[in-house]
């Protein structure tokens, strides 16, 4: 065994990092390979140049690193080489220089809670935490739209701007911006027939959703949905999720995650999860603490 760590070095190895995770997924896994591309591609670089680590046996990654400071800082180890865990948390502890640092671990990966512990973290008991929900794909319900909306998957450059513009809506954000979605859409496993809007009577993208679906596991991500603030409580977010759901289920996928926030402070999304067939299997544990160095 000859293990090797590096810097990150650019989209090639954002696919290197997707491999292991898709390698590595189950209902125990706190990463998809979505959630990585939308990480990675939501912003423009100047926004979200954030530091990568890779740990590689003979050219394979084996383990990574993400930290986005001071509250998201991402990793995944492979479980055959146990000791890269604590390789893995001594490269965010040197990075952060004894400043304040969040990770999130999913309950049930206990070896990465005794590690954080170990190291002088602390567990929130209270606080923001995301709640991991799951749904079978094979009795899913008809989308349903009130009358003179539409559903259709995104026609790629040509939806470009009114796919950008309902997000900027939804979320009040700018972050997201033509160039940043342009390149989430060249990004691996983007697919334009699983990105779904609802257009209003008179033409405008008015809702989304985005799945990314991960065809070795046969599971797809919803990341993200979206309703523009004057056309809500319509049902508007349920049917494109829905329409989105049937067009993952068409491409061969069996089983959806979705992530929403499961804290009281923000119950509308698991709501709507929830209402739509997903039920929770896991969810986030908070750490926080200086560590070591």
């Amino acid at each position: 065994m000859t293990v090797m760590m590096r810097r990150y070095g650019g989209a090639p190895d954002l696919r290197a990092m997707q491999e292991l995770t898709q390698r590595l997924w189950s209902l125990a896994s706190p990463h998809h390979v979505g959630d990585l591309a939308w990480g990675r591609f939501m912003y423009t670089p100047d926004q979200a140049d954030w530091p990568i680590a890779l740990w590689e046996d003979r050219g394979r990654v084996i383990a990574w690193g993400w930290a986005q400071f001071p509250d998201d800082l991402r990793l995944q180890v492979d479980p055959t080489y146990p000791r890269l865990l604590d390789e893995v948390l001594d490269w965010l502890d040197e990075l952060a220089a004894g400043n304040p640092r969040e990770i999130n671990p999913l309950d049930s990966q206990k070896e990465v809670q005794t590690a954080l512990l170990r190291r002088g973290y602390r567990r929130q008991e209270s606080g923001p935490y995301f709640a991991y929900h799951m749904r079978d794909l094979a009795d899913l319900p008809a989308v349903v739209l009130p009358e003179g909306f539409t559903a259709r998957a995104v026609a790629g450059e040509a939806d470009l701007n009114q796919r950008v513009a309902v997000h900027r809506a939804a979320w009040n954000s700018t972050r997201v911006t033509t160039d940043s979605y342009r390149a989430v859409m060249a990004a691996w496993p983007y697919r334009p027939n699983l990105d779904w809007i609802v257009a209003a009577p008179d033409g405008r993208s008015v809702a989304n959703c985005l799945i990314w679906c991960d065809d070795a596991n046969k599971v797809g991500l919803i990341e993200p949905v979206g309703t523009h603030p004057e056309f809500r409580r319509l049902g508007l977010s349920r049917a494109v999720c829905l329409a989105a759901l049937h067009a993952l289920k068409d491409v061969g996928a069996t089983t959806a995650i979705v992530c929403p926030r499961g804290d009281p402070a923000y119950p509308i999304p698991q709501r709507l999860y929830r209402s739509l067939g997903f039920r929770p299997y896991d969810r986030t544990r908070t750490y926080t603490g200086a560590g070591r160095r």
